[in-house]
């Protein structure tokens, strides 16, 4: 997989239906650990909610749970966990806490309410696209820096770290699929003078 979508941090949207107020918490999560502590996290602040209801999904395992936490089944989890897979997203943990406002909402109205709230959260969260990419650098002399810094972008990198002594030393990410057109760009435009050197894959935001 050279990309997957999740959300970028942490973030809560609220709203209220028939005096029923529903907070939606979103939260990027690697682990199942990680998901489990956030979720009781939010119990432990809403400790006197009438539901605080979870779903969750990760890449690593393949894992996907939810809960309904006393509300009638199919109506709160599933909602929930709907939205994320209809929004492709993954490492991704949402968490709805509702308090009751006294007023019925029926089988249809919790299902809206848990999605638009499971909806609302992963929006405020910011949903990003994390892309599969090389950590590279490449050594090159003064004379050669202006193109190589315009050349990074061309390709769809973004520079991170840039060390300046008797030569410059440009350390930056790139897609992995642009790795192979990043290098021959590098040996055209310098005459074959300078070479770039993997260090690293990892999934990042470009």
């Amino acid at each position: 997989m050279n990309e997957y979508k999740t959300v970028e941090f942490s973030a809560d949207d609220s709203f209220v239906e028939k005096r029923s107020r529903f907070i939606g918490y979103a939260r990027p999560v690697k682990t199942n650990e990680e998901a489990v502590a956030f979720i009781n996290e939010i119990k432990s602040n809403h400790w006197d909610a009438t539901h605080n209801v979870y779903a969750y999904v990760l890449r690593d395992g393949q894992i996907r749970r939810y809960s309904d936490d006393g509300e009638p089944q199919g109506t709160a989890g599933i909602p929930v966990l709907d939205v994320l897979i209809k929004e492709g997203l993954t490492d991704v943990a949402v968490v709805v806490t509702r308090y009751f406002g006294g007023v019925l909402l029926g089988t249809g109205g919790l299902v809206r309410a848990y999605s638009h709230s499971a909806k609302i959260a992963v929006t405020a969260a910011n949903i990003i696209t994390m892309s599969l990419c090389c950590e590279v650098i490449v050594r090159t002399d003064y004379n050669f820096y202006g193109r190589l810094n315009s050349l990074i972008p061309e390709c769809g990198g973004a520079v991170e770290n840039t060390q300046f002594t008797d030569s410059v030393e440009v350390s930056f990410i790139i897609p992995k699929e642009n790795v192979e057109a990043f290098s021959k760009k590098l040996t055209d435009a310098g005459n074959g003078k300078y070479r770039c050197e993997i260090i690293s894959e990892r999934y990042s935001k470009l």
